[in-house]
Order: C-alpha cells, then structure tokens, then sequence
C-alpha cells in the first residue's frame, strides 16, 4: 500500500479541528494547514512546521522525510515491532511502508491530540484483565517468537514508544520485563517515580500493579489525556529534528528551547531540575524523545511531567544527552554551568542541586517501600550512594 494523502486533525478539548493535509509525492512530504486551524492561531510545532499559509515541504530525512510533530505519534522500539510483524502475517514488506502509511495505522490511537484519516487501525476487544497473562504473552512473543499474541498485543499497545514491551489499559500505560530486563525493573521503576516525587520532579501519577507470580508492574497515568479532552504533546526529538537513536544533543540545546517554548523561568527551572536528577540518579537514557512539552488549548506550552526515569547506564556509560559537553561524568560543576546560561541564578540551582541530592541519599528507603530485592537495591545503591 502506498497512502499519498493524510488528513490530520487536531483535538481541542473535545473537538476534531481539521488541522491540515500531509502529501507525498517523488518522495517527498509536503503539509499545508486548513485555513480554520490558520484561525485558531495555534503553533504546535514552531520551530519546524510554523504557521503559516501554503504548501510546506520537509526539508530534511531525520524521520525518513516526515516532520519531527508528527514522527511523534508513530511507536518506535516495541510499537514498531509490534507492527512489523503483523504487516509480515499479512504479506505485506515493512520496509515498503511510507511514513504517511504509518500513520493511517496509529489513526486516532496515537499519544497526543494529533490523529490521522483515513485509518487502518483495527478495533480489539480485550479479552480479559490478568497482567500475567499479559506478561506470559509478552514473554512467549519474545522468547519463542510466536505470533499468536500480535494482534492483541499491538492493540493494546497503544502507539506508545519506548524499548519495554507495554500496554496501555484504562488510561495507565504500563510496563514489562523485556528478556534483557531484571527481574525486578519495575519496582525499580517505581522506587525510582517515589524518588524523583521525592526530589521536587514534576512527575505523573504511577503505581506498582501487582502480580501474582513475581514483582509488580509499574503503570504511569497518560498525562496527554483527561478529563478535558487531548493534549497535544510535542517531544525534543520532534522538536528539533533530533533523532534519539542517536546521542545528538546536549542540555544546553534542551534549556534554551525551553526557555524559547515557554518564554517561561519556572518551566527552565522544572527542566533543570529534571537534568539534575537524571545525573544523579544514574539515568543515563536521556535521550531527545525522553523530554516532552504539553501545550493548552490556548496555545500556551509548559515542560511535561518527567516520565521514563529509572536506573540505565546509557550508550557505553554514557548519557544519551551531554551536559556542558560531558556525556561520561557530569558534575554539580558542568550542572552550574548549565544553570547559567539557563538564566537559572546560582542559589537556586544549588538549592536545586540539594534537593535532589538529599532524595536519592534516600534510595534504600524508597526502594524497600516498591519492594526493590535486597540485591537490586544494594547494585544501584553502590553507583548512586
């Protein structure tokens, strides 16, 4: 199937506004806005799909030619395996798929306010409630290749991103072991959500789902829906055109757009706060697609809760995202420094700077109340203590 023509529509508090067209042609996409969304005045993606009248071209391949906004609503990592395979089971080449192709299945079940007509995403109706059921699936699909699980599993999977095999149920998205995972990552998980609480992060409700045969798994509550409708969320990695598979970006890049975005102090100070527990903490999988911004019906954009935080040694011990030009071991010295040119004043990146060490002081604490084993928590407890 070749898709040369998307509609893409934009949720505002309850309502689809048709926000534009995607086109493809000789390889190239173009986008061009409706003249209603034109009215609304709403930027949901400045810095690479302005607003404005006109046949817009995408100007660079970072998302195989397709603007960073809407890269953000396809599934990458377990997603796109997901899909992948079912396209197999149907004859269909993976790799013959366009970008817009894509999109026509994320439909109205991607992340965000963004959906896509027309849409090949199949309904299904879920079977039952039994997380381990859902993990024994999930270990038999990766361990024994049996894809007997897909359609369900890429039903409930919502165009969610990230490596972990997830499904998303009733609102919570929520996480499993891959075969690479200890046995425990989600109460690690967990302990490290009651940390970052702990440290003044902005971070979105969660809990431990329990398990009747080993450790519980670690459910977030979508942030981009509620009560009010869909919010539409935008990732750095779309942002900016910056591919998170790749280690591209410093902190620097993160703070001034954020402080371009939201034209706002008490946003920068959230991010850098976030920066600081992600040194501290050994989260180290910082990654562009990892750093999200939420904009209101008014237009108005603010840092997203911090989501994705747990223990991870990063490419080669690395962070994914550099701070001041470190990637390897970043200090409080490279985090002043990064507070500065952030506009952010030196007391209160250093009060910051305490807050979040005095948390993590607290790990054994918290990793005993997510019920962490003893083993676990002793192997983070060596790197972050």
């Amino acid at each position: 199937m070749t898709q040369e023509m998307l509609q893409v529509f934009y949720r505002r508090g309850v309502q689809d506004i048709l926000m534009g067209r995607l086109a493809l042609k000789n390889r190239i996409i173009f986008f061009e806005y409706a003249p209603e969304f034109l009215e609304t005045g709403l930027e949901v993606s400045p810095f690479k799909l302005p607003l404005k009248s006109g046949i817009i071209p995408c100007e660079d391949r970072v998302f195989d030619g397709l603007f960073g906004v809407f890269n953000d609503s396809l599934p990458d990592g377990w997603g796109r395996l997901l899909l992948d395979r079912k396209l197999i089971q149907l004859g269909i080449n993976p790799g013959s798929l366009s970008p817009l192709d894509r999109l026509s299945y994320v439909g109205s079940h991607g992340m965000g306010a963004l959906s896509y007509k027309p849409e090949f995403a199949e309904e299904f109706e879920r079977q039952h409630d039994d997380l381990d059921i859902f993990a024994s699936d999930i270990a038999h699909f990766q361990e024994q290749n049996d894809e007997q699980f897909v359609d369900e599993l890429l039903a409930l999977n919502g165009s969610s991103a990230g490596a972990r095999p997830k499904i998303i149920v009733n609102g919570w998205l929520i996480k499993f072991r891959s075969a690479t995972d200890l046995q425990d990552v989600g109460p690690i998980e967990y302990a490290y959500h009651l940390m970052a609480k702990a440290a003044g992060l902005d971070v979105p409700e969660a809990k431990l789902f329990p398990s009747k045969k080993g450790p519980g798994y670690f459910g977030v509550k979508r942030f981009d829906r509620t009560e009010m409708g869909w919010g539409h969320m935008h990732t750095v990695s779309g942002l900016l055109h910056a591919d998170h598979r790749l280690p591209s970006l410093d902190y620097e890049t993160i703070m001034k757009a954020t402080l371009r975005l939201t034209n706002n102090g008490q946003e920068c100070e959230k991010q850098f706060r976030h920066c600081v527990f992600n040194v501290f903490a050994h989260n180290r999988d910082d990654h562009a697609k990892n750093f999200s911004f939420l904009m209101d019906e008014a237009g108005v954009w603010r840092v997203s809760p911090a989501y994705d935080l747990t223990f991870s040694s990063g490419p080669a011990g690395e962070h994914c995202t550099m701070v001041m030009g470190e990637g390897k071991n970043p200090e409080a010295s490279h985090l002043l420094k990064l507070a500065e040119i952030s506009g952010i004043a030196k007391q209160t990146a250093l009060q910051i700077i305490d807050q979040v060490q005095q948390a993590i002081s607290q790990w054994s604490s918290f990793a005993k109340e997510a019920h962490v084993t003893k083993e676990s928590s002793m192997m983070v407890g060596r790197v972050l203590l």
